[in-house]
């Protein structure tokens, strides 16, 4: 069953039937249905519902969200009734608003129902955390899964290592230079100019759009932030770009997986192994053709340890796993999932890493509560992006 249908499904469940009102909070990256999932919500809901977005609201205006809420209220009436507010992070001191207007329903025990969306994970949690605590769930719309595009598309494994988990440009994929322009446009240049540098403090913009091309063209590899400050024009200190590569992990689009280390403050100084949230951005950076790719084997075998990578990272944020890279010398183990006390051990073999003896190594010394090879020997790639990560655990 896709995210989709499950996530209608608990929406519906908690505005109809629980008699706690609490303020459903949907964030996930740009292009992943969060809009279109609230949209067939209020389809299927069939109580009075009022949609907005600040998608175009002046930052400054504060009046806004009580409009828009006071328009809720009167289609409420005396029964219940759903507010739907998109990108809500848009707009200054929201948290502080919608406590207000929340608050106050409360106390005149107005039936009105809240789902907030917004596509910054940093602004939404910060806002949640200062203002609303207690007042709220949060429901994570992550990338497609491969199990979803090919339900929904009929994407093969490959075309899914090389596409990525964007339904709205799935259309496209045979048309590669349209594709290709959709997520640079579209995706990537959207999502880089209004939840990064619109809503953060960046003293560097050039700086961070250069860190995203080269993580994700070294997606799957460990790169020392010192060797990033060789590569790129005015990067500043390794402070700064830690602190970009959080942004961008925040936004959906590159992450910087920690070293494996029991001691978390020696995780915290490791260097980071770049990780590209969807595959579709590192081939659209790339500026490879898709035949190249999928014809060089030790090409298409960095696109599949990615695509690996981006669907551990995407399982571990919805099922609360933490995800590590292990290395010691010569010894690596590419992925190192740990849930409580339990630490589960993956090797990737996909003809583009070099085979080391880091899985023995590491059980050694970490006893991992399990092992698992995955590719030429061991479960098949494609299987293993069908795979539940919880049912590991």
């Amino acid at each position: 069953m896709s995210f989709q249908r499950v996530a209608i499904h608990e929406l519906r469940k908690r505005v109809l039937t629980e008699r706690r009102r609490f303020i459903q909070v949907v964030y996930g990256p740009r292009q992943v249905g969060k809009t279109t999932l609230v949209v067939q919500l209020q389809k299927d809901i069939g109580i009075p519902v009022w949609y907005c977005t600040a998608d175009a609201v002046p930052v400054a205006d504060f009046g806004w969200i009580r409009q828009q809420w006071e328009t809720a209220r009167m289609r409420t009436g005396e029964g219940r009734g759903l507010l739907i507010i998109d990108e809500i992070q848009k707009v200054t001191n929201w948290s502080e608003q919608v406590k207000k207007e929340w608050e106050s329903d409360t106390f005149s025990e107005t039936n009105l129902h809240v789902i907030l969306l917004g596509s910054s994970r940093l602004l939404l949690q910060q806002g949640l955390t200062e203002s609303l605590t207690g007042r709220f769930e949060v429901h994570y719309c992550g990338h497609w899964s491969y199990a979803e595009m090919k339900t929904a598309f009929d994407f093969t494994p490959e075309q899914y290592v090389l596409f990525g988990g964007y339904p709205g440009a799935a259309e496209l994929i045979h048309d590669e230079t349209r594709w290709e322009n959709y997520l640079r446009n579209s995706l990537i240049e959207t999502s880089i100019s209004k939840d990064v540098l619109m809503l953060a403090n960046i003293n560097k913009p050039a700086l961070l759009r250069q860190l995203f091309e080269l993580g994700t063209i070294y997606s799957g590899q460990i790169l020392s932030y010192n060797k990033m400050i060789g590569q790129l024009q005015e990067a500043g200190n390794t402070t700064t770009l830690a602190h970009y590569l959080y942004l961008l992990s925040s936004a959906g689009l590159l992450s910087g997986i920690s070293k494996y280390y029991p001691e978390k403050v020696r995780q915290r100084a490791s260097s980071p192994k770049f990780q590209v949230q969807n595959t579709g951005l590192m081939t659209a950076i790339s500026g490879e053709r898709i035949t190249s790719i999928r014809e060089n084997p030790k090409l298409f075998g960095r696109w599949v340890e990615s695509a690996i990578g981006a669907h551990l990272l995407d399982q571990s944020i919805q099922h609360h796993f933490k995800l590590w890279y292990w290395r010691d010398r010569n010894d690596e183990v590419d992925f190192v999932l740990q849930k409580g006390a339990k630490i589960i051990g993956i090797e990737v073999k996909s003809g583009y890493a070099r085979p080391t003896a880091g899985m023995s190594a590491f059980q050694q010394r970490y006893d991992p509560f399990k092992i698992l090879l995955v590719g030429d020997g061991g479960l098949p790639w494609q299987e293993f992006l069908e795979v539940d990560i919880s049912e590991l655990f």
